[in-house]
Protein backbone atom coordinates (compact mmCIF):
# COMPACT_ATOMS: atom_id res chain seq x y z
CA UNK A 1 0.00 0.00 0.00
CA UNK A 2 0.96 3.47 -0.68
CA UNK A 3 -0.12 6.93 1.00
CA UNK A 4 -0.23 10.32 -0.17
CA UNK A 5 -1.54 13.46 0.47
CA UNK A 6 -4.34 15.34 -1.19
CA UNK A 7 -4.76 19.18 -0.93
CA UNK A 8 -8.29 20.79 -1.58
CA UNK A 9 -9.08 24.44 -0.82
CA UNK A 10 -12.01 23.78 1.57
CA UNK A 11 -14.33 26.96 0.11
CA UNK A 12 -14.03 25.09 -3.49
CA UNK A 13 -14.06 21.20 -1.84
CA UNK A 14 -14.48 20.70 1.68
CA UNK A 15 -14.13 17.88 3.79
CA UNK A 16 -17.47 17.97 4.90
CA UNK A 17 -18.82 17.95 1.12
CA UNK A 18 -16.82 15.14 0.61
CA UNK A 19 -18.41 13.02 3.24
CA UNK A 20 -21.82 14.02 1.74
CA UNK A 21 -20.87 13.27 -1.65
CA UNK A 22 -19.25 10.09 -0.50
CA UNK A 23 -17.07 9.62 -3.05
CA UNK A 24 -15.25 12.03 -5.60
CA UNK A 25 -12.94 12.01 -8.67
CA UNK A 26 -9.95 13.93 -7.55
CA UNK A 27 -9.60 16.56 -10.79
CA UNK A 28 -8.29 19.49 -11.63
CA UNK A 29 -4.64 18.81 -11.25
CA UNK A 30 -2.52 20.39 -13.67
CA UNK A 31 1.07 20.01 -12.54
CA UNK A 32 2.76 17.05 -13.96
CA UNK A 33 4.72 15.74 -10.64
CA UNK A 34 1.43 15.55 -9.00
CA UNK A 35 -0.07 14.05 -12.33
CA UNK A 36 2.34 11.83 -12.14
CA UNK A 37 1.40 10.94 -7.98
CA UNK A 38 -1.98 10.45 -9.68
CA UNK A 39 -0.85 7.79 -12.17
CA UNK A 40 0.65 5.85 -9.26
CA UNK A 41 -2.40 6.12 -7.03
CA UNK A 42 -3.88 1.90 -6.59
CA UNK A 43 -6.80 0.52 -5.68
CA UNK A 44 -6.77 1.03 -1.89
CA UNK A 45 -4.06 3.37 -1.35
CA UNK A 46 -4.72 6.31 1.41
CA UNK A 47 -4.60 9.94 1.31
CA UNK A 48 -4.43 12.36 3.84
CA UNK A 49 -7.36 15.11 3.27
CA UNK A 50 -5.90 18.11 3.37
CA UNK A 51 -7.63 21.33 3.63
CA UNK A 52 -5.27 24.09 1.84
CA UNK A 53 -5.10 27.99 2.09
CA UNK A 54 -7.76 28.04 4.61
CA UNK A 55 -6.92 26.14 7.57
CA UNK A 56 -3.98 24.20 6.50
CA UNK A 57 -4.69 21.64 8.00
CA UNK A 58 -4.99 17.65 7.51
CA UNK A 59 -8.76 16.95 8.40
CA UNK A 60 -9.18 13.44 7.17
CA UNK A 61 -8.33 10.53 5.50
CA UNK A 62 -9.48 8.73 1.88
CA UNK A 63 -9.37 5.88 0.23
CA UNK A 64 -8.27 5.15 -3.40
CA UNK A 65 -11.26 3.20 -5.25
CA UNK A 66 -10.37 3.80 -8.85
CA UNK A 67 -7.16 4.28 -10.30
CA UNK A 68 -6.09 7.15 -12.30
CA UNK A 69 -8.53 7.61 -15.95
CA UNK A 70 -8.62 10.27 -18.08
CA UNK A 71 -10.04 13.74 -16.54
CA UNK A 72 -13.33 13.99 -17.57
CA UNK A 73 -13.07 18.10 -16.86
CA UNK A 74 -10.61 18.28 -20.37
CA UNK A 75 -10.42 16.87 -23.42
CA UNK A 76 -6.77 17.36 -22.96
CA UNK A 77 -5.35 13.56 -22.52
CA UNK A 78 -2.54 14.98 -20.60
CA UNK A 79 -4.31 14.60 -17.27
CA UNK A 80 -6.16 12.43 -15.17
CA UNK A 81 -8.34 11.83 -11.94
CA UNK A 82 -8.61 8.76 -9.49
CA UNK A 83 -11.79 8.35 -7.33
CA UNK A 84 -11.46 8.53 -3.92
CA UNK A 85 -13.93 7.87 -0.83
CA UNK A 86 -13.59 8.79 2.62
CA UNK A 87 -12.56 6.38 5.27
CA UNK A 88 -12.36 8.41 8.07
CA UNK A 89 -12.32 11.63 9.80
CA UNK A 90 -9.52 12.68 12.41
CA UNK A 91 -10.32 12.98 15.89
CA UNK A 92 -8.15 15.91 15.55
CA UNK A 93 -7.21 18.11 12.77
CA UNK A 94 -2.78 18.70 12.22
CA UNK A 95 -2.00 21.77 11.28
CA UNK A 96 1.00 22.90 8.81
CA UNK A 97 2.69 24.58 11.57
CA UNK A 98 2.59 21.46 14.16
CA UNK A 99 4.06 19.28 11.15
CA UNK A 100 6.60 21.35 10.09
CA UNK A 101 7.90 21.30 14.09
CA UNK A 102 7.78 17.84 14.59
CA UNK A 103 11.60 16.61 12.79
CA UNK A 104 9.89 13.40 12.14
CA UNK A 105 8.37 15.66 9.37
CA UNK A 106 11.10 17.60 8.34
CA UNK A 107 11.48 15.73 5.14
CA UNK A 108 7.87 15.27 4.36
CA UNK A 109 7.03 16.73 0.93
CA UNK A 110 4.22 18.98 2.48
CA UNK A 111 6.97 20.95 4.07
CA UNK A 112 10.01 20.51 1.08
CA UNK A 113 7.47 21.14 -1.57
CA UNK A 114 4.26 23.17 -0.47
CA UNK A 115 2.71 23.94 -3.36
CA UNK A 116 2.46 20.09 -4.85
CA UNK A 117 -1.16 19.28 -4.18
CA UNK A 118 -0.77 15.73 -4.70
CA UNK A 119 2.35 14.63 -2.53
CA UNK A 120 3.54 11.06 -1.59
CA UNK A 121 4.10 10.18 1.92
CA UNK A 122 6.13 7.54 3.55
CA UNK A 123 4.39 4.81 5.50
CA UNK A 124 6.14 6.46 8.65
CA UNK A 125 4.93 10.56 7.64
CA UNK A 126 1.50 9.05 6.97
CA UNK A 127 1.37 7.23 10.85
CA UNK A 128 3.34 10.37 12.38
CA UNK A 129 0.59 11.85 11.05
CA UNK A 130 -2.16 9.99 12.53
CA UNK A 131 -0.47 9.65 15.62
CA UNK A 132 -0.33 13.44 16.15
CA UNK A 133 -4.21 13.67 15.74
CA UNK A 134 -4.81 10.69 18.11
CA UNK A 135 -5.81 8.40 15.10
CA UNK A 136 -3.05 5.85 15.21
CA UNK A 137 -3.91 2.45 13.26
Amino acid sequence: MNYWLIKSEPFKYSWEQFEKDQQTFWDGVRNYQARNNLREMKFGDLCLFYHSNEGKEVVGIAEVIKESYQDPTTTDSRWVVVDVRPHSKLKNTVTLSQMKSDERLSHMGLVKQPRLSVIKLTAQEFETVLEMSNNAQ
